[in-house]
Formats: structure tokens, C-alpha cells, sequence
């Protein structure tokens, strides 16, 4: 009888685990980052107008805490996609990532990281806390943008967070 409780109960707690982490539902991933590839104003997402050129990545991830403000993302090969500096970062040399919960809506919120450096590769990376906890946040979205050390482009939209899901279980591949 003990050698059948030493193995169920081990069992036991890993299952219950597993499913104590599968509802945790203030946790929501993007499985990639994908870059802008339009310009019009008219693609503004909550208020916030894109960049003035279109922009690919090679790929990228981001993890929102809700219930702690703990923040992560990173990009790869995030660059421009039209104009003489295809291929490159062109000026923008920092990104910062943006949470916008209700979008559009009347009680829109957005909350910011601080700014990382985007290097001449495209490539960024952040893990911090947003300055408030965002709580509760209907479809989330989140968006890096142009750091604010630009001029005329600061702090648009030129890449986001794509295949959302919510939990902790989720492929983090």
C-alpha cells in the first residue's frame, strides 16, 4: 500500500498543478511579433497611428502578467520594409512595448514600458513592469513602438503581438 501512495500521490500533485496553472487567465501570451506593413493613419489602434513605412520581422514574443504589471517581450529582426533603408532599422534605435486594454473604447487604457535599444539587426528584448498593474483588460493588445527619442516618429506603431491566448499552459515555442 505505501509503494502504490508514493507513486499515486506524486501523480496527484503534479495534476492538480497542472491544472491550478491552466486557469490562470490573467496571464496572456503573443506567440509572435509580426511587423506593421501598413502606413494610413486609418490603421491607428487605439489612437496610436503607425509608422510611416512598413516593417517585417523574422519573429518575436510577448507575456503580460495583468494581476502584476510583469512585462516581457522580445522582437527578432524587426526592420523596414519599403524605402532606401530596406533591410535596416533606419533611425530608430529604441522600441518600448505597449499594452492597450479596450481599445477603442471609452475606458481605454495603455500602459508603457520604458524604452530598450533596438540594435542595427532589429533585435530587442525587455522584462520589467509596466509603471501601474493593468488588472482587468478586456482583448488585449500589444504593440511595440518607435522609442520617443525620434522626432515625428516617436512612439508609433510598427509591430504587434499576434496569436493571443490567455493562461500559463500555453506552447511557449
Amino acid at each position: 500500500m505505501k509503494k502504490v501512495l508514493a507513486v499515486l500521490l506524486p501523480l496527484a500533485l503534479c495534476a492538480s498543478g497542472t491544472f491550478a496553472w491552466d486557469n490562470d487567465d490573467s496571464i496572456v501570451r503573443w506567440k509572435t511579433v509580426v511587423g506593421n506593413i501598413t502606413v494610413s493613419n486609418n490603421d491607428a489602434v487605439g489612437g496610436i497611428n503607425p509608422g510611416t513605412t512598413p516593417w517585417s520581422t523574422l519573429g518575436g514574443r510577448a507575456h503580460v502578467n495583468l494581476a502584476t504589471g510583469q512585462v516581457s517581450f522580445e522582437v527578432d529582426g524587426l526592420v523596414l520594409n519599403g524605402g532606401n533603408a530596406t533591410g535596416t532599422t533606419g533611425p530608430v534605435d529604441q522600441v518600448e512595448g505597449s499594452l492597450i486594454c479596450d481599445a477603442g473604447q471609452r475606458d481605454q487604457t495603455i500602459f508603457t514600458t520604458t524604452p530598450v535599444r533596438l540594435t542595427p539587426q532589429g533585435n530587442a528584448v525587455f522584462s520589467g513592469t509596466f509603471g501601474s498593474t493593468p488588472g482587468t483588460c478586456t482583448n488585449p493588445l500589444f504593440l511595440v513602438r518607435i522609442g520617443p527619442d525620434l522626432p515625428g516618429a516617436n512612439q508609433r506603431w510598427i509591430a504587434t503581438g499576434a496569436v493571443r491566448s490567455f493562461g500559463d499552459n500555453t506552447d511557449h515555442n
